[in-house]
């Protein structure tokens, strides 16, 4: 599995170190021009909301809850109109949308907004966190001065919400680096950037959308993806898969945000009122995921999928690869090298603590 794991590292690598290239310009040039077409908002209004998330969801459930509590607690003068199930496209069309106006926010992983603010993205570097208690600790810490920094961006956020650890998962047992360049690894389509580092390590990469990633996965044209156990259960991936390395790759997380612009247009005690009623949501999917994701790793191993543990040399090879990604991250801007500093210390000290 490990093949799973180190390819898997190595595409997230490059993704990321790809967006940073080419999006910030793009970023930055569209949201000169969002700003010429935003309109004016009134106190009263209502805000659109896009999500990926399907009807029924712990995420919907709990933000047409939140949204009921910000129409009452603002008398009716701000409401929520929510998109769900991906009806308004990926996140790339979403955020087009958002520059428009067309859209006020939406429910989507924190990656999506690399963009505008690399930072965002500080807990995705590879195999940052061992543990939900390590990554406990330091959002603690961090989680603050992150959503701040988005702000300043032209985002109001209200907390981040854990998805969970991705694990590889392939339809061979893989426990060493060695083992990847033997597999058939799936990475995102229009992605040049990530196809030529796996090319560097051995691994020849097969791009596809991820629509495509369960019908891959069926012919074999694929037969590696990595991805935390919520979604490769909710996306059927685990119905086609037969092993995971039990070695946590990359934490994904999720966050509510909306357009600064068009939340600045709301009357200071309403905006207040938003910040707590969602903050208070937010949190709510946080805790519930912990125990969402623990569940679902449960019935992976329930529905036959065999987990696999590399050796104490193997983990140690993966570590040692993460963290020259991680380095060669920061040294390319993909996140601020005071943060990464400041999430060090933090490591360091939980895990001296520990």
């Amino acid at each position: 599995m490990p093949t799973s794991s180190s390819s898997w590292l190595i595409v997230a690598v490059a993704a990321l170190i790809s967006q940073v290239r080419v999006l910030r310009l793009a970023g930055l040039a569209l949201a000169v021009v969002g700003a010429a077409l935003w309109p004016t908002f009134a106190a009263g209004a209502t805000l659109k909301i896009a999500a990926l998330s399907p009807e029924g969801s712990v995420w919907m459930n709990l933000l047409r809850a939140g949204g009921e509590s910000v129409a009452a607690a603002t008398e009716g003068r701000v409401a929520f109109k929510f998109y769900p199930g991906g009806v308004m496209g990926d996140d790339k069309a979403v955020l087009r949308k958002m520059r428009v106006g067309q859209l006020h926010g939406a429910v989507m992983t924190a990656g999506a907004l690399v963009q505008v603010y690399p930072d965002i993205a500080l807990y995705n570097l590879p195999m940052l966190f061992r543990s939900g208690a390590e990554a406990d600790y330091v959002r603690e810490r961090l989680d603050g001065r992150l959503m701040a920094g988005l702000e300043e961006r032209g985002f109001v956020a209200f907390g981040f919400a854990e998805v969970g650890f991705a694990y590889a998962m392939s339809q061979n047992p893989v426990t060493s680096v060695a083992d990847a360049g033997k597999q058939r690894v799936w990475t995102p389509d229009n992605d040049p950037a990530s196809a030529q580092a796996l090319q560097a390590f051995g691994v020849t990469p097969i791009p596809l959308p991820i629509v495509d990633v369960l019908g891959g996965l069926q012919t074999g044209l694929i037969d590696c993806i990595a991805a935390p156990p919520v979604g490769a259960i909710a996306l059927q991936w685990h119905t086609r898969v037969t092993h995971v390395l039990d070695l946590p790759l990359l934490y994904i997380y999720g966050l509510l945000a909306i357009d600064k612009r068009r939340f600045d247009g709301l009357d200071e005690a309403d905006q207040r009122a938003v910040r707590q009623v969602m903050g208070e949501m937010v949190a709510k999917v946080n805790a519930r995921s912990r125990q969402d994701h623990e569940q679902a790793s449960t019935a992976l191993a329930n529905q036959g999928l065999t987990w696999l543990s590399a050796s104490p040399d193997e983990a140690a090879e993966w570590r040692v690869l993460a963290d020259r990604a991680s380095a060669r991250l920061v040294q390319e801007g993909y996140v601020s090298g005071d943060l990464h500093t400041a999430l060090l210390e933090h490591l360091t000290a939980f895990r001296a603590g520990s």
